[in-house]
């Protein structure tokens, strides 16, 4: 089986170089990936005879354009990143037969109310990113391939920068730190909807039925402050330099920190299409941030 995995070098990308090798003969391109194959997105044509060349099998579609608020003043370049190059990617995916794995969000939903979120909810994205995100699923279930599309939420790596990485520099150089609490979701690794993805693929291969839009996050749920909180505290108990006491970190409306995006306040998204179609039991976020915090921290 020959995979092609655009968007190699970023979170989800780096992961699933691991774990799609086991699956076949695998081509993992970036935009500045050195050779004649490239995946620049920013010239969505392109990517068709970068497909073309490999003749790929599956496709796996990790590139994205991810700044959310940067969005919002280059929406152009976000629709051929986000959209415009995933279409095309469908596109050619349905004229080779050949099987497309793509990545949504949370953000195509407008983030209101206290529930999780089903597949078959109605959309309402509050930004240029969730609608080009949005845009993309519509292409790609427009097109007639055979698709997998994965929505997921709050993103981590070990590898890179991160939120967790950031709050606690932050609590090892300040007495105090305001955390916004009341957007809710679930904290996600990349290595996690990794393997995740490797396991619906093969399943979804043997049986073709499976294909369709499914929800991937850890399971559980909390919000940044409690995220923030969970990290620092779990790093104070192994001995880490932490000045910022426990009570000292003091919860805020969203509203505290303006963005140029409109972020979802509810980012619960129901797994249990998934759980039950492919057999998974997605385990808590806590136990994904802590092998997160034990690898940046050895």
């Amino acid at each position: 089986m020959k995979i092609l995995l655009l968007g190699k070098g970023g979170q989800v990308g780096w992961e699933l170089q691991r774990a799609l090798a086991p699956l076949g003969e695998l081509t993992a391109l970036d935009f500045d990936t050195p050779g004649p194959l490239k995946a620049d997105f920013s010239k969505p044509e392109t990517l068709a005879d970068t497909v073309r060349a490999v003749n790929p099998d599956v496709i796996v579609n990790a590139a994205a354009h991810t700044a959310v608020d940067k969005a919002e003043s280059e929406p152009e370049l976000a629709r051929a990143i986000n959209a415009t190059g995933p279409g095309v990617l469908a596109r050619e995916a349905a004229s080779l037969g050949a099987t497309l794995v793509h990545y949504s969000t949370d953000y195509v939903f407008d983030g209101s109310g206290n529930a999780p979120r089903r597949e078959d909810a109605p959309t309402g994205p509050l930004s240029v990113y969730g609608r080009t995100k949005l845009e993309a699923e519509e292409l790609i279930r427009g097109s007639g391939c055979r698709h997998l599309i994965l929505r997921t939420s709050w993103v981590y790596a070990a590898r890179g920068g991160n939120f967790a990485r950031t709050m606690l520099r932050l609590a090892g150089e300040r007495e105090r730190l305001t955390v916004i609490d009341d957007q809710i979701g679930a904290p996600t690794g990349a290595d996690l909807l990794a393997d995740v993805t490797v396991h619906a693929l093969r399943a979804t291969l043997a049986d073709p039925r499976l294909a369709g839009t499914y929800h991937a996050v850890a399971a559980g749920e909390t919000s940044w402050h409690g995220y923030a909180s969970f990290v620092i505290e779990w790093a104070r108990a192994r001995g880490q330099t932490i000045k910022v006491a426990p009570q000292a970190i003091e919860p805020v409306p969203t509203t505290a920190f303006p963005t140029p995006a409109k972020r979802p306040l509810n980012s619960r998204l129901s797994c249990d299409k998934l759980n039950h179609a492919f057999g998974l039991r997605l385990p808590v976020w806590q136990t994904g941030v802590e092998r997160m915090l034990t690898e940046i921290l050895a």
